[in-house]
This record gives C-alpha cells, structure tokens and sequence, in this order.
C-alpha cells in the first residue's frame, strides 16, 4: 500500500511537471475565439425561419453542455499541443538560456513520461469529440480530432525548414472558432461568413505577435540553423511584418463587424479598443525593446482576446 501510494505520488508530481511549462495566458490566446465560434454557431440556430414568422428554439441547456466540452477540448487540445512542441524541442531549449529551465530541457521530466501525459490529453480530446457524437448527433467533432490533433502539433517542427512557421502557430489557434462552430452546428460555417474571417484574424494576429515574441532568440536562432523571421530578416525587418500582419486582423475585423449582422456597437467598440492595444504593443517593443515584450506578449494579447471573445459573444445572441 505504501509502494502504491509512493507510486500515485510520483506519478501525480511527474504531472503537475508536465503541466509547469504550459502557462495559463497561451490557453488564452485561444479560448476565447472559440467560444465567439460557439456562440456565433449558437445564435444562428436559435432562431430559425418558420412559415408564420420566426420560431424561436429554445437550445440553452444543450448549448451549455456543448460549451463545456468545447472548454475541456481546448483544454486537452492545448496541452497535446504544448508537450509535443517541449518534446521535440528539448534540445534546443537546453542550449538557449532563455529556455533551459523548462522541465525537460533541465530533466525534471523524462521525454517518455511527457509523451505519456501528451497521449493522455490527446486520448482526452478524442473522448470529448465522441461526446458531440454520441449526445447530440454530430460526428464532425469526433471525425476530424486526429487530424485536428495533427495540425495544431506540426508547428513544433516548422521552425527547422520555414521563417513562416509563425504563419503555421497561427493556423493552429485560428482553427478554434472554426471548430467550436462545427461542434455546435455545422451547417454555420457556411451560413456565418463572419468566423471564418475572424479565423482570418486570429491567424494573423498571432503570427504577428509571434514574430514579435521570436526577437529574444534572433541570435541563438541564426547560432542553431532554426527558421524564423527575425533570423531571415533580422530585428527590423521582423517588426515591421509583424506590423503589416497586424493591420490584416483589424482589415478582417472590420470586416467580420460588416458582414455579420449581430455584431453591433459592443463588438465595434472591442475592434476600436483592439486597434488602440496593437498600436500600444508595438509602441512598447519600439521604445523598450526586449525589456517590453512581458507586457506587450502576454498582457497586450490578453486582454485583446478576452475583450473580442466577451463583446463578440455577447453581440451573438442579444
């Protein structure tokens, strides 16, 4: 019983390990635009055409389980994603002293175990994607989780053959509106145009900050032979793409705004506010340099995908 509970305890500390390395704010990042998917894909089925006006389908209760699962893939989906990239990066990330500490480069963590906790998760997801199945009829979610799976680990190996693997980051977390959508209905992606443009948004938007957060390893990415766009066009060139990607979200938020008729003023103001935020995260890289990224990566970011998720949501099903 003692060897037992000895067991249980190093198994659970060898988890809480693996977990260390994933920080809340990247799940942030994403979270939010799928739920904006979710309810974008929510609003436009509770309301359906009836031959003597409008039948309202009263889907709440079921819309809240969905939701959930919604929540808990994006929690195994990021986590997958998280501990593929620190697996297949370990060495790289021992040699630069920016990521040397992280578990398995500084071997508080075996690679195996890492690679147990990562086929958990993505066990995980597949359950969660057989529930939409099973509870409510829609396969999709369950069909296309081993190639979700897929796509959201390929960016970890972008970085030894493209300065465009921050392009790849973004594809990953674009697809969280797209698949929250597809899990609630998915007849939406075709009748709501607006999510594939603030997919549009979200790929930009990351790849844009992405870019900014690869200005720390510029050296030790030119030093090493990996791709990136600070390495391929050195720390100017790298912001200024990064600006240009930046102005393409705001151009596809508008136009996400103009298209889609529940976006009202609350979901314009998130764009006007979202503007301002991406003017101030570059404003704070050009004056501090390095010294601003903390605050323009995780804050900046933050706040930006909250706020949308938030207003966007809100506008959906008012």
């Amino acid at each position: 019983m003692v060897r037992q509970a000895h067991q249980n305890s190093g198994l659970s500390s060898r988890i809480l390990v693996a977990f260390s390395d994933i920080k809340l704010a990247h799940t942030v990042f994403a979270l939010p635009f799928a739920v904006l998917g979710a309810f974008l894909a929510f609003g436009s089925v509770q309301t359906r055409s009836a031959p003597g006006g409008k039948e309202h389908v009263t889907s709440w209760p079921p819309f809240l389980w969905q939701l959930g699962l919604i929540v808990l893939c994006m929690f195994f989906a990021r986590t997958w994603a998280m501990l593929v990239n620190r697996i297949a990066d370990r060495r790289f990330d021992l040699a630069n002293v920016r990521t040397a500490r992280r578990a398995l480069a500084s071997g508080r963590l075996d690679p195996v175990q890492a690679a147990m906790v990562a086929c958990a998760c993505a066990a995980a997801f597949i359950g969660a994607c057989l529930a939409f199945w099973f509870a409510f009829g829609n396969p999709w979610p369950a069909l296309l989780s081993i190639p979700a799976l897929a796509w959201i680990a390929q960016y970890s190996f972008t970085k030894r053959f493209t300065w465009a693997s921050h392009l790849f980051l973004g594809g990953a977390l674009a697809a969280s509106p797209i698949a929250a959508a597809l899990a609630v209905d998915p007849t939406s992606l075709i009748s709501t145009p607006a999510l594939w443009l603030i997919a549009m948004m979200v790929l930009v938007w990351v790849a844009g900050f992405d870019v900014l957060y690869a200005l720390q390893d510029l050296e030790f990415d030119r030093k090493v032979g990996l791709h990136s766009m600070p390495a391929r066009f050195g720390w100017r060139g790298a912001v200024w793409i990064s600006r240009g990607l930046h102005v393409m979200a705001i151009v596809a938020l508008v136009m996400a705004w103009s298209v889609e008729p529940r976006f009202g003023w609350l979901f314009g103001a998130g764009v006007i506010v979202t503007a301002a935020l991406l003017v101030v995260e570059h404003v704070v890289v050009a004056r501090r340099g390095l010294d601003g990224l903390p605050m323009a990566f995780f804050t900046v970011n933050g706040v930006v995908s909250c706020l949308l998720g938030a207003l966007g949501s809100i506008d959906a099903v008012m």
